[in-house]
């Protein structure tokens, strides 16, 4: 009997250290894999509806996306090198689209180490602190890795991601397509 749970928690750190490797993907201390940048349009016709993202911000205030727009809803952690990366692009792009919706989703993170990543890199868009948001996406483009950004279409579609940190080419070319249509 004994053999059998050595064995086992061999076979549990093997899965927990593999999964860390992630194959030439990074992973982060919360395991989650680091895309690759990998970007995904849909079709006008085959989009599904974005869940409603509304809910206290990491700010302390309530925000509501009202729709009617195209949105880029950024899901990140402080904790996530990727991240940090891609802050200053998201920043940039924020103030160079205006009439875009740029929307956070902190996911599994300390709210006291986002507030310090929020105000390091300057985020002047709101950032929702509530993880549940992201199970709205499954039907859609899911946040498969972090960062994940997703971008939604004046419609309220899921109209494209990016698995894994933006740059500003591949994020600026998604948003001007969206707001094109």
């Amino acid at each position: 009997m004994k053999l059998r749970y050595k064995i086992s928690g061999l076979i549990a750190l093997a899965i927990t250290l593999t999964s860390c490797s992630g194959g030439g993907t990074s992973s982060s201390q919360e395991s989650f894999v680091s895309g690759n940048g990998a970007v995904t349009f849909i079709d006008i016709n085959k989009r599904t509806s974005a869940p409603h993202l509304s809910g206290q911000t990491l700010s302390g205030t309530y925000y509501e996306f009202s729709g009617g727009k195209t949105a880029v809803v950024n899901v990140w952690a402080s904790w996530c090198s990727p991240c940090r990366a891609e802050a200053p692009t998201l920043v940039a792009l924020s103030k160079k689209y205006p009439e875009t919706s740029f929307i956070g989703i902190l996911t599994r993170d300390n709210p006291a180490t986002a507030e310090a990543f929020q105000r390091r890199f300057n985020l002047s868009y709101p950032t929702l602190i509530d993880d549940s948001l992201l199970i709205g996406f499954k039907g859609s483009l899911p946040a498969n890795a972090i960062p994940t950004t997703v971008v939604i279409d004046k419609n309220g579609k899921v109209a494209a991601r990016i698995s894994g940190q933006v740059t500003v080419a591949s994020l600026s070319q998604l948003i001007e397509r969206v707001s094109n249509e």
